[in-house]
């Protein structure tokens, strides 16, 4: 057993991301007789702050939001960030997030702490991999001090390997989902009335940002809907997005057959009541809606991206996987909506699965991890 560690979880903010949303699950459900933990903000804005277990120690940097952040950063060496923002000493420090986050914590001089850097989302370019950075050199060096990389999926991995080429250690830690509080919450009752029509019912989750595609999923459902297919369309989540997609729904005169729901604190209660998930995203990490989707027994409509054939299998065994194209994904749905039988066989299927991401096996993965890091250096 590893003494009591001061760990140190640096995030931009606690907004409604799902990162945001795993670190929370993560934190809460630790044990804090072996850990003392402090989650940072660089910026105190966000709905996931809330939720925050008492146990677990919150600060931020700034108050507010500081427009162009990422640009301004760049100005301070990463040695000047850690020693303005960090300041307190901490046995483990860890960037939570990719770019100005590693950055900071990369510029700790300390060589008896430990720095963990949480890789959530495909870099594809070491361009990409760059743009929290002054240049690619300044990127390779910064990661290159980190004691690990941690990624959310082995795809994930073998991207940023490929990106930057560093000759370090890595992990694959999955995502952290509070698997017994997110059946409980599902079974709340749900007040919208049209959740009790008859049409088969589609769900999408995620901030509404354009890398999500819940613009090409409109148009997939547009050409659905022109097909005569009973369906009615739910999109949890809020974004700058928001405006464009209500526009797309009038001007095409779906508003009976698309609801836009906007951020709800309890979005499983909808989850639970809908026939299938579709996940249209450009990219992901490892997506927490699907694993949601998943513990809640629901079926799996996903374009190809990062940590879905971890996810679902290599050959659809848990959900059914497309390319990453409008059409491929349309095909897929279409599946779905011809086969009631095909919707209850991965019905049957997401339960399954569902069972392996329980909260403890991967809390207690991340814990042996930061005592193993520890124990090493």
């Amino acid at each position: 057993m590893c003494r009591l560690k001061k760990v140190l979880f640096l995030i931009h903010d606690l907004g409604q991301g799902g990162a945001e949303k795993v670190l929370v699950n993560l934190v809460n459900n630790m044990d804090y007789t072996k850990f003392d933990i402090t989650v940072m903000t660089l910026f105190d804005y966000g709905v996931n702050r809330q939720f925050l277990n008492s146990k677990v120690k919150y600060k931020s940097w700034c108050k507010k939001m500081i427009p162009g952040n990422s640009h301004l950063l760049k100005l301070l060496s990463p040695e000047k960030l850690h020693k303005i923002i960090v300041k307190e000493k901490y046995d483990i420090e860890v960037a939570y997030l990719e770019g100005p986050c590693a950055r900071i914590i990369s510029g700790c001089t300390d060589p008896s702490v430990v720095l963990l850097s949480w890789i959530h989302i495909e870099q594809h370019t070491a361009e990409r991999a760059a743009a929290s950075f002054r240049n690619v050199q300044e990127a390779k060096n910064c990661y290159g001090r980190f004691n690990r990389i941690i990624c959310v999926s082995q795809t994930v991995k073998k991207d940023f390997e490929s990106a930057l080429g560093l000759n370090t250690t890595y992990n694959v830690l999955y995502n952290t989902n509070e698997s017994e509080k997110i059946r409980f919450l599902s079974s709340e009752k749900i007040s919208d009335a049209d959740f009790s029509s008859n049409e088969i019912k589609l769900i999408g989750v995620g901030k509404l940002l354009k890398n999500k595609g819940f613009d090409r999923l409109l148009r997939i459902i547009y050409r659905l809907l022109s097909e005569g297919y009973p369906i009615h369309l739910y999109i949890l989540g809020e974004g700058p997005e928001r405006e464009a997609l209500q526009k797309y729904i009038s001007d095409n005169q779906m508003k009976n057959q698309v609801t836009l729901l906007g951020y709800q604190l309890n979005p499983y209660k909808y989850i639970a009541q809908c026939d299938l998930f579709v996940c249209a995203s450009l990219a992901e990490g490892f997506s927490t809606a699907t694993t949601e989707a998943l513990i809640l027994g629901i079926p799996v409509c996903t374009v190809k991206v990062s940590g879905m054939q971890e996810m679902l299998g290599e050959h659809n065994e848990y959900g059914i996987i497309t390319e990453n194209t409008e059409e491929d994904l349309y095909r897929g749905i279409k599946k779905f909506l011809d086969s009631s039988a095909l919707r209850e066989h991965y019905r049957q299927k997401a339960i399954e699965r569902g069972r392996k991401f329980q909260t403890k096996e991967t809390v207690a993965a991340v814990e042996k991890m930061l005592c193993d890091c520890m124990e090493k250096n």
